[in-house]
């Protein structure tokens, strides 16, 4: 910074100081409209106890400069500040607007020191002659510090005191001024004057009052809009223009004739001036602060929420929220506006914010985590049909809702676990409906517990007596994921799960939260969790095992244009991209015909998915995506307690059914089209034969044995064995074993399940013949389950 070289120093400045203040003590009382009385008491001995105590120093206060967040393409998502200001240099505000301030609030700023004394006089004089006060006999310098010393209170006490009529505080202000003149240039003193200012209507400093008066930068302000931000500092709230206009005009039009009357402009620039009108309209900006003003609140939000947690930016949450609101940061997140667009309209074309259901989408792109886009059905307010909870995010977030229970696309863990484990993708399970599972036992990672009695679990869709991964998949087979999650254990499908970051969104963050339960169930859904989350796990799917955690801010900058401490991406290999090739066969052959997805398919590239329904039909997901693409969609009762959705509205029409696919598909199917709009096609990696085949061992040699010697060999061997109804052509022998699934040449995994095919002795025609379909409840109608 620069030094002023002044000769008023040490003891002769005090001593001019001191009898300016002296001589002048009626006249500042006078501007400051201080009743006389006040001053009694108030010695010449005081007077200078209080200039030998006041710092020779005056310590700038930081300006508190509004923070920015913006989308992945530039576009403002929110302004959050105290005070709505942008600091520019005094080469940046244009000349006439330096005259028109030093016109009306010191005119002669340029001349004198610390205290003008002659502007003082004019002062009392005029408030004497009126009767009240008219003009203030305060310096421009002087008028800085004040505004400093209530920038840096802290509490309403150091409020009052620095804003205290007393002839005490005039006094002070005075040294303090003394200290600014011998630290700062004019020119310097000028420039963080504007800069501090208050212009009104949510305006700070004058980059800010002319963009939002104006549209325009403070460089570029002409003599009419010059003057009226001139009249405004006096009153910035009674000559606001926006409040009152006509007001406004005249604490204008006395700027522009005190700026004639100096000669500052001549008599044609002012009649001009004084012609034109003092704002247009329709040319203000509003000053929209906050995440609530702006296109994507509930995201914003989150945003903040992220940031209030970072540590560098203060030591509790209290400090980091101010910190954000004052420290003129550039914030880039992940959102981005195509994407956000596309998620939108499918919002808009599938739901209404009337509707009694709620729906919410969230998008993550594979490979880095990036958060892409963030929609629900009811928009952000507090009106009727508005909600301030964000449906896609944790409950440990203020605004989080704290997700849903996720249904069968908790299966997709259940199926990388067992392929972790060397299970093909062939692995055929015998799944009748209902499938009385009591007595059975199941490992977790604590050890083991047996199924309560009575548990005897359906299916909602037809399939082949004994499916195999992919066949189950596909018609998402309560029965077969059961088992098969009995046969992995429940241990890796949990491990696997909470590697992809599900843990129980009711119970807090990634950190903190409780893992999900490991219960007999777990594969048809366990726990609460968010479109947020499960969106990111699928994400790693894509990505070949690749976990990424869901990256919301990208960089953050402070004034000066320095980055500081964010978290970046945070990605890890979290399975096998073997395994995870092995998920995404199995669910894309979900979404191809004869999967419960097959009427969402679009477009070239490969797809994958899984749908999901809780019990009761209180929520119902699609989650899937492409290599370029995640995205996961609920629809849900959200209001307790939780009903059925069928008979709630959806789109303004009552539900008949609720469904993953039906329900919940759409909604996912709108989003992912638009967001992989021109983007090129691609596929996923084709899993490996050790994948598709899985660790398979030798299987006994049993054609032509009698069944039950068969049956005995192979369980003899570690496998599971079925002996199919009816008989087959065959070579062999009438009533003796024609030939086993698998195939004695294929070989099976440990513990998979063998069916032993019998002859008829018709040696014409040897090949098997399919087993018919024998999955429907008793009853003839689709259980309810998850689809």
């Amino acid at each position: 910074m620069r030094v002023r070289e002044k000769g008023d120093r040490g003891v002769v400045q005090s001593v001019v100081l001191f009898l300016g203040v002296s001589v002048l003590s009626g006249a500042l009382a006078a501007g400051l409209a201080i009743p006389f009385a006040g001053l009694a008491g108030f010695t010449t001995q005081k007077t200078s106890e209080t200039l030998q105590d006041l710092p020779q120093q005056f310590d700038e206060v930081p300006l508190k400069q509004k923070s920015q967040i913006f989308a992945a393409d530039g576009k403002l998502i929110a302004t959050l500040a105290e005070q709505n200001r942008v600091p520019v240099k005094l080469s940046q505000v244009a000349p006439i607007m330096q005259k028109a301030i030093v016109a009306i609030e010191d005119d002669r700023f340029y001349e004198h020191g610390a205290l003008d004394m002659k502007g003082t006089l004019r002062a009392l004089l005029q408030n004497q002659s009126s009767g009240s006060v008219q003009q203030g006999g305060s310096s421009i310098t002087q008028q800085y510090v004040k505004i400093s010393l209530v920038e840096k209170a802290k509490t309403p006490e150091e409020v009052a005191a620095a804003t205290a009529d007393t002839y005490q505080r005039k006094v002070a202000e005075l040294r303090y001024a003394v200290a600014v003149e011998k630290q700062y240039s004019k020119n310097e003193i000028l420039e963080k004057y504007l800069n501090l200012a208050n212009f009104g209507d949510g305006a700070w400093g004058i980059q800010q009052a002319a963009q939002h008066y104006f549209s325009v930068n403070a460089s570029q302000l002409t003599l009419a809009q010059a003057a009226m931000l001139a009249g405004l500092v006096k009153n910035p709230t009674g000559y606001d223009p926006t409040n009152n206009a006509k007001r406004a005009k005249d604490r204008r039009d006395v700027v522009i004739r005190r700026m004639l009357e100096l000669h500052v402009i001549s008599l044609s620039q002012a009649n001009s001036a004084l012609k034109t009108p003092v704002i247009d309209p329709a040319k203000v900006r509003p000053n929209k602060l906050g995440c609530a003003n702006g296109p994507y609140p509930f995201y914003c939000e989150y945003v903040v929420s992220q940031l209030e947690a970072n540590p560098a930016f203060g030591k509790s949450k209290t400090e980091r929220s101010e910190f954000l609101k004052t420290a003129g940061l550039t914030i880039r997140t992940s959102l981005d506006p195509k994407v956000q667009a596309a998620a939108q309209r499918s919002i808009d074309l599938h739901t209404k914010p009337s509707d009694q259901s709620t729906a919410a989408i969230t998008l993550v792109e594979p490979g880095t985590g990036i958060v892409k886009a963030m929609v629900q059905s009811k928009p952000y307010g507090s009106k009727r049909h508005q909600t301030s909870y964000n449906y896609n995010v944790e409950k440990s977030y203020p605004g989080g809702y704290g997700g849903f229970q996720n249904g069968s696309t908790m299966k997709a863990f259940t199926i990388a676990a067992a392929i972790q484990k060397g299970i093909p993708l062939n692995y055929k399970i015998n799944s009748p409906s209902p499938l009385d599972m009591g007595g059975m036992k199941y490992s977790t990672c604590d050890g083991t517990g047996e199924i309560e009695k009575g548990y005897s679990p359906k299916n909602s869709t037809s399939n082949v007596p004994d499916p195999t991964m992919i066949q189950a998949a596909q018609k998402s087979t309560n029965t077969y994921f059961l088992q098969l999650s009995l046969r992995t254990g429940l241990c890796p499908i949990a491990t696997i799960a909470k590697s992809l970051g599900l843990y129980d969104a009711q119970t807090g963050n990634a950190s903190t939260a409780k893992p999900l339960q490991q219960v007999a169930s777990m594969t048809l859904g366990v726990g609460y969790v968010t479109p947020l989350q499960v969106a990111g796990a699928y994400a790693a799917f894509a990505a070949r095992g690749m976990y990424c955690s869901p990256w919301i801010i990208t960089s953050v900058k402070d004034s000066t244009g320095k980055a500081m401490p964010t978290r970046g991406a945070d990605c890890k290999q979290a399975i096998e991209p073997e395994v995870a090739d092995g998920v995404n066969a199995v669910l894309h052959q979900v979404m191809e015909p004869g999967g419960t997805g097959s009427k969402l398919k679009f477009g070239n590239s490969d797809l994958a998915g899984k749908t999901g329904t809780i019990q009761g039909n209180k929520a119902v997901w699609y989650a899937g995506y492409s290599t370029k693409m995640a995205a996961a969609a609920v629809v849900a009762d959200a209001t307790l307690p939780y009903k059925n959705l069928i008979n709630q509205t959806l789109n303004g029409v009552k539900m008949r059914d609720a469904s993953g696919s039906g329900t919940a598909g759409p909604l996912w199917e709108t989003a992912m089209q638009g967001a992989l709009q021109g983007l090129p096609t691609t596929r996923f990696t084709a899993p490996s034969s050790t994948v598709s085949r899985g660790n398979v061992k030798d299987l006994p040699f049993v054609n032509g044995m009698n069944p039950d010697d068969a049956s005995n060999k192979l369980k003899q061997a570690g496998f599971e064995v079925t002996v199919a109804s009816g008989t087959v052509n065959s070579e062999e022998a009438a009533g003796t074993v024609a030939y086993t699934d698998p195939r004695q040449r294929d070989g099976a995994p440990d513990g998979s399940l063998v069916t032993i095919y019998v002859s008829n002795g018709n040696k014409q025609g040897q090949q098997p013949n399919e087993p018919q379909n024998s999955t429907k409840p008793p009853n003839g109608k689709p259980g309810r389950g998850n689809r």
